[in-house]
């Protein structure tokens, strides 16, 4: 009988290939994977950096702020001679001085455009102010009675404080960079609400000045 030498069969090439292929097609995704996330991380930082730049260049530098939480609301009444309209009351000391304006010599009611007759008024309290505290800061709380919802009362006291403010920039020179405002509302009565009179009261501008320093 004759040999038979029967090959052994040869493994399929295509394998081991097919297996080397996936591999590195497993190791391309995580490359670029891994580039993804270094680039977004990179992007970030830059965006972050360059938004902080933009921030830095946009916001003045530091000033000091007047600390008006030590104005004393219940100061003694000020005589000043050159204040001579019974409508307009001072209290205070030598480092400040509270001028209260009554809502009728500004505004109408329910109003926060200042009264035309109301210069003369203004006028007074500007040659007050430039005489006594010149070149000091400024703050004007605006309050009115309790009538009404306390959102409105707060809006209408925004709105005349700023009145206020805008006049004595506009029409006084003082600069508008130390004027500041404070719309109180209703929260601070001087009087009672429950009766007409007493709401007038409450219904009033009031103009913080200080001295320079």
């Amino acid at each position: 009988m004759a040999d038979l030498h029967v090959q052994p069969k040869k493994q399929s090439s295509w394998l081991p290939c097919l297996i080397g292929a996936l591999i590195f097609i497993a190791l391309l995704v995580f490359l670029l994977r891994s580039c993804n996330k270094t680039d977004a991380v990179a992007g970030t930082t830059t965006d972050s950096t360059a938004t902080g730049a933009a921030v830095a260049s946009t916001t003045p530098a530091s000033t000091t702020t007047p600390d008006w939480a030590d104005v004393d609301r219940n100061a003694p009444a000020a005589n000043y001679d050159e204040i001579t309209n019974k409508d307009i009351s001072v209290r205070g000391n030598d480092n400040y001085g509270i001028y209260s304006l009554g809502e009728n010599i500004l505004f109408e009611t329910d109003k926060s455009t200042i009264k035309k007759d109301a210069e003369k008024n203004l006028q007074e309290l500007v040659t007050s102010i430039k005489k006594r505290f010149a070149g000091g800061d400024l703050r004007v709380y605006g309050y009115t009675d309790s009538v009404g919802t306390s959102g409105y009362n707060k809006e209408l006291a925004q709105q005349r404080a700023e009145a206020v403010k805008s006049w004595l920039a506009t029409n006084a020179g003082i600069d508008s960079g130390k004027i500041s405002i404070n719309a109180i509302g209703e929260g601070a009565p001087v009087a009672t609400n429950a009766t007409e009179a007493g709401r007038q009261e409450n219904r009033r501008v009031e103009v913080v000045a200080r001295k320079a320093k």
